[in-house]
């Protein structure tokens, strides 16, 4: 059996994805990391960007994650995020309705937030 880590992906709002896993890949302020049982300790702030998580049973769960913590010790992996959402309850057609409207208002934030939820349903 292969080694595995539990991972918690919780937004402000609700628990997200809970379960085991072999590995998670997020983006931090000091680039993409991805975390596998037995890393060392760490402690990190999550940027705007997809986190795959390759599941114990061999699956991936992708998610669009925005702003927040990751932290993992002892095999227990946290992304707390302040916002989070599975790439399969994205709307695609909706997003890409967000991506345009923020591109013609010059709203850099949300445009963001759009091309991350966009780059998560690609992914999956």
């Amino acid at each position: 059996m292969a080694a595995e880590l539990h991972v918690e992906l919780v937004a402000a709002d609700r628990s997200v994805w809970s379960g085991e896993a072999t590995l998670v890949v997020a983006r931090t302020t000091s680039g993409d990391i991805g975390v596998m049982p037995g890393h060392q300790p760490l402690l990190g702030v999550l940027e705007s960007g997809p986190v795959t998580i390759r599941t114990s049973e061999g699956g991936t769960v992708v998610a669009a994650v925005h702003g927040g913590f990751i932290s993992f010790a002892d095999n227990k992996l946290s992304l707390l995020a302040e916002i989070a959402e599975l790439a399969d309850e994205i709307d695609a057609q909706r997003a890409e309705r967000a991506l345009e409207r923020a591109q013609s208002d010059s709203d850099a934030a949300a445009e963001r937030r759009a091309d991350v939820r966009l780059r998560a349903v690609a992914v999956r």
